[in-house]
């Protein structure tokens, strides 16, 4: 009999196609896992509505229970609560910055900005000297910015 953590260790395996990096657990859409007997019920969220990696995700959850011999199994996709960007885990922020793309700042972090709008750190040389380019960068849930610095362009995770 498997259990809700074991499964979920399982489903670690299961990346962002957009950012192989990351898992979704890390990545906050692996919203839970349980275990009734021998039935296993997984739920994702999209971290936007409409986002075109979810299809992949929800098959490549399937393909890994099965794979791991699970055979009843079912995978929902909740739209409520909506994702937010406060779901990243913190090793998963890493692994983004590690991967070239800013993180975004957490909300507690935005609260204690008390309304100014965070800096954005180049992930590659870390100085806050940036400028927005556009507001979509490689994937719609990023926006691109460029290092005045450095002078690398780079993705930054925006926050919702």
């Amino acid at each position: 009999m498997r259990t809700a953590e074991d499964i979920t260790a399982l489903l670690e395996q299961v990346k962002d196609p957009e950012i192989p990096v990351i898992s979704i657990r890390e990545l906050g859409v692996l919203r839970n896992v349980s275990v009734d007997e021998d039935r296993v019920e997984v739920t994702i969220t999209p971290t936007y509505s409409g986002c075109p990696a979810m299809d992949f995700m929800r098959l490549e959850v399937e393909r890994t229970l099965r794979e791991a011999g699970v055979e009843r199994f079912t995978v929902h996709q909740a739209l409520s609560p909506a994702w937010t960007t406060d779901w990243i885990s913190e090793e998963g922020r890493k692994k983004l910055l590690d991967f070239g793309i800013a993180p975004p700042p957490s909300s507690a972090d935005i609260r204690a900005l008390k309304g100014t709008a965070p800096a954005i750190a180049c992930p590659l040389c870390g100085s806050t000297d940036t400028t927005l380019v556009s507001h979509f960068g490689s994937t719609a849930c990023k926006a691109l910015y460029k290092c005045n610095a450095c002078k690398e362009p780079f993705d930054h995770f925006k926050c919702h």
